[in-house]
């Protein structure tokens, strides 16, 4: 008889505090990842593929084949009535035709981080500050003007293949919230 009762008020006992335990954790403030509240603020633009003509003395020697998207404050975005992906096309010709940060014949001296520095920088001075977050690169290749000339004429000449710059992936959406 003893051991019957020793054995309820053990049962009890430990029913009790898995139910206070429960509790506990269950009013307990959330841990906030902070990354993850970070990538819940933000929000993909895609970029859309877009051909930029290299000039030099005056003639055209080959084209940038690019996409680039960019990661945004959902918020910001909200209230700006400009089009993103022209402006994003626009900075893009201004970065590779007019201040040249790339030179084909020294492919290994790009730096990327630098090229998404600068779109990262001059985009936010466009569109205000903190409005772009990121820079997803998913393509920026060369194609020289005589690659694309036999190509186009069919000749027997086996088309070349674009000199890869930037090795890029489509960018991932950020996590969806319950709102």
């Amino acid at each position: 008889m003893v051991k019957l009762l020793f054995a309820g008020i053990w049962v009890c006992v430990v029913t009790l505090g898995a139910v206070y335990f429960s509790v506990q954790m269950a009013t307990a403030p959330a841990v906030v990842d902070e990354e993850a509240a970070r990538q819940a603020a933000l929000e993909v633009v895609p970029g859309e593929s877009i051909t930029i003509p290299l000039i030099a003395d005056g003639k055209v020697k080959g084209y940038f084949l690019s996409k680039i998207s960019f990661m945004v404050d959902k918020e910001k975005a909200k209230g700006l009535h400009l089009p993103m992906t022209e402006l994003m096309t626009d900075e893009l010709f201004t970065l590779l035709v007019g201040n040249k940060m790339v030179d084909i014949a020294n492919i290994a001296a790009f730096d990327v981080a630098t090229f998404r520095d600068t779109i990262k920088t001059d985009m936010n001075v466009k569109l205000g500050e903190g409005m772009v977050n990121e820079v997803l690169i998913e393509q920026l290749d060369y194609l020289s003007k005589d690659d694309v000339r036999a190509n186009d004429e069919g000749t027997t000449k086996p088309p070349g293949q674009p000199v890869k710059i930037v090795e890029g992936q489509a960018p991932a959406e950020p996590a969806k919230t319950g709102h």
